[in-house]
């Protein structure tokens, strides 16, 4: 009997599904379960409550990431509540046995950075976090969702969660990328195009040359962000650049295991013929420089762009026109030439190796521009390290720049690296919501390159202007 074609996507849920209940959600076995700061210690509280233990705690994870300092981390924290929510994962991760990288730890760092780099992110795998851009992970070929804290305290206690099955979506992307065009581009290109809320319901699947020529940083800054339009999540089909990544990494498997593991994970793609509830192809070509000039990330263009009116640009009027009104923008402007404040270069979306490696390509050289204050931050300690051996320290410092220590940092505002009312930053994180970077702070979304070109001119620039 022949077997009807599967997806990716069908391949991992079905194979992870306890229980399903008639027109309910299915009972769902999670691999592996990151926990942070900000979420756990609710979640905690309920488990002493009920008195029940955390089931497989070696299947749990704890990095401290939002709120932490990203300067003189050897310092007690100075913020009480943040100091208190340290404490917190510490003590329950002790208590309950689970691993713990806090401050001061050579393996901490932003928890989706930390994951992949250390080997525990594996293709083929459910994961979960009470963060929203767990779907970084999706970039291996693993079903990564983020989730709530009484659904963190569910997955602490039975290692299940209770959810419905989504929708399935794949986007192609085919052709070659231009000059200066990064993974970050691609994703707020397909935003901009499907809107913050096209992809509500569904699980996506990201297909085509350009993903599949994408190094694994790049495939974790797309899957990272299709939380942005709505999706429950993002994934991208394991091949032999996600095996290279993987292999002799720390908790990946080793020997006949990894043998074992390899063969399994090649079965990992979807099948000819296979259905989606929805597709969606797009030309790599039509994909130039992006940068955002409203208030959520789908409000994006092309750098070279004009801002659309109203009625291009969707939503409602009057949501559209406060959008530009709080950005200080209006209809029809260039967004070259605008000022800019802030940098910041770091967080889950825009935090690793490559990402650093764009940025002193272009400040290489040139000097950061008297006006801007730059945040460059790390998302790992690993990242910290090769950033100093690679000599991209160098390179940075000799621009004037200052390389920070890994954490959220600016991507958030639940730190220290607040940007001021009023002010304009170019940001490689993942949202531009009013407020998100700081109280009254303006933001606009971009890749490496645009935060690059911004930081040493002063302006919102065409990166491809200052490559060689």
């Amino acid at each position: 009997m022949s077997q009807v074609p599967a997806t990716l996507f069908d391949k991992v849920w079905d194979s992870h599904v306890v229980r399903k209940i008639e027109d309910g959600p299915d009972v769902f076995f999670i691999d592996r379960h990151f926990i942070h700061e900000v979420t756990s210690p609710v979640a905690f509280l309920g488990l002493e409550g009920r008195g029940v233990k955390v089931m497989f705690p070696e299947k749990t994870f704890a990095t401290a990431d939002h709120n932490t300092p990203t300067i003189n981390q050897h310092l007690p924290v100075q913020d009480p509540l943040s100091a208190n929510q340290l404490k917190a994962l510490e003590t329950n991760s002790a208590k309950y046995g689970i691993s713990h990288w806090g401050l001061g730890n050579p393996k901490n760092g932003i928890v989706h950075v930390v994951g992949p780099e250390n080997g525990i992110t594996l293709p083929g795998m459910t994961i979960v976090c009470g963060d929203s851009h767990t779907s970084t992970h999706g970039a291996f070929g693993a079903i990564a969702f983020g989730i709530g804290t009484s659904e963190v305290e569910m997955v602490l206690s039975s290692q299940c969660i209770m959810q419905p099955k989504p929708k399935k979506m794949r986007i192609n992307v085919k052709g070659k990328l231009g000059k200066g065009v990064t993974p970050k581009d691609v994703t707020l290109y397909i935003i901009s195009r499907l809107t913050a809320a096209g992809a509500t319901g569904y699980f996506v699947e990201y297909a085509g040359e350009v993903f599949e020529n994408m190094s694994m940083e790049g495939r974790m800054t797309v899957c990272n962000m299709s939380i942005e339009m709505g999706a429950r999540g993002g994934i991208i089909a394991p091949d032999e650049t996600t095996f290279a990544y993987i292999n002799g990494r720390e908790k990946a498997p080793q020997g006949a295991a990894w043998d074992k593991a390899l063969a399994y994970w090649k079965t990992l793609k979807t099948d000819e013929g296979a259905t989606f509830d929805k597709e969606y192809t797009y030309d790599a070509a039509e994909i130039e420089p992006m940068i955002t000039y409203g208030t959520n990330p789908g409000m994006g263009m092309g750098i070279t762009q004009h801002i659309p009116s109203s009625e291009e640009g969707g939503g409602s009027k009057a949501s559209y026109e406060k959008s530009l009104q709080y950005m200080g923008f209006a209809e029809e402007d260039s967004m070259l030439g605008k000022k800019v404040d802030y940098v910041f270069i770091g967080s889950c979306t825009n935090g690793r190796i490559e990402d650093f490696r764009a940025f002193a390509a272009i400040v290489k050289g040139r000097k950061k521009a008297e006006h801007v204050t730059a945040w460059i931050v790390p998302g790992s300690h690993i990242v910290e390290q090769q950033i100093k051996e690679e000599g991209i320290l160098d390179i940075l410092t000799e621009a004037g720049f200052q390389l920070r220590q890994p954490g959220c940092s600016a991507c958030l505002a639940m730190n220290d690296d607040k940007v001021p009312a009023g002010k304009y930053a170019v940001s490689t994180s993942n949202r531009n919501f009013e407020g998100r970077q700081g109280p009254g702070s303006r933001t606009m979304l971009a890749s490496p390159l645009v935060a690059a070109a911004a930081a040493v001119t002063g302006v919102v620039t065409d990166p491809r202007t200052l490559m060689a």
